[in-house]
């Protein structure tokens, strides 16, 4: 059974708890993580790109000088593509969607390799709370430095704003550099990757847990 020491905000070991395995403790599938990535980086693409074609660009309507004597190569108009400022041949229009999809089996097995790569790689912080009474970045950044996190990129996870003391963390917190915070359980497997370290709550791990398990293997 996969474990994790829970920490106070003063980095001391309030307890150990235990972990699904599952969620936290399968062997990382390479080739899924690859996938969902992919998938994920490409539905961040607006496709709102569009270049014009010859008919839309304009001017051109006459021809820019005669067919024959004047030594030149033949020419019908300004518009075509070989020309500055010409339509472009084959180029990207707005209409484009750039949308991978990915089997649901197979993102939920990326997810779940991604927090069991974090897992054996420790780079997962559990606290028992971020009870902030106010919003307070001075305090936030004292956490961080009890914690041993104040240089390095975070990943903070926050089940939901809607309780007034995770309010309060994710408004202390949202303007200190190194931070992203994400305002759900559902993170972004290239977003839990690329950080150094991933704070959550105690209650944060268990809703990641208990999303992925109430999915279907």
């Amino acid at each position: 059974m996969a474990t994790i020491n829970v920490l106070n905000v003063l980095g001391k070991k309030v307890e150990t708890i235990e972990l699904n395995d599952q969620v936290f403790n399968i062997i990382p599938h390479e080739q899924a993580m690859y996938d969902l990535i992919l998938s994920e980086r490409a539905s961040l693409r607006q496709g709102t790109h569009s270049t014009k074609t010859r008919s839309e660009v304009s001017g051109g309507g006459r021809k820019p000088w005669k067919q024959k004597g004047t030594g030149r190569a033949r020419q019908g108009s300004i518009r075509s593509p070989q020309w500055r400022g010409g339509g472009i041949v084959f180029g990207p229009k707005s209409e484009k969607n750039y949308d991978l999809k990915i089997n649901k089996k197979v993102k939920i097995l990326a997810l779940r390799s991604g927090w069991s790569q974090l897992l054996k790689e420790d780079k997962i912080i559990v606290v028992d709370n971020l009870d902030f009474k106010t919003p307070s970045t001075k305090d936030f950044k004292i956490m961080l430095k009890n914690l041993d996190l104040e240089s390095k990129k975070i990943l903070l996870v926050l089940p939901s704003i809607t309780k007034n003391e995770q309010k309060n963390a994710y408004l202390s917190g949202r303007n200190i550099k190194n931070i992203s915070i994400n305002l759900n359980t559902k993170v972004m497997l290239d977003k839990l990757l690329k950080a150094k370290k991933v704070l959550l709550t105690k209650e944060a791990i268990k809703s990641v847990e208990k999303g992925l398990m109430n999915e279907k293997n």
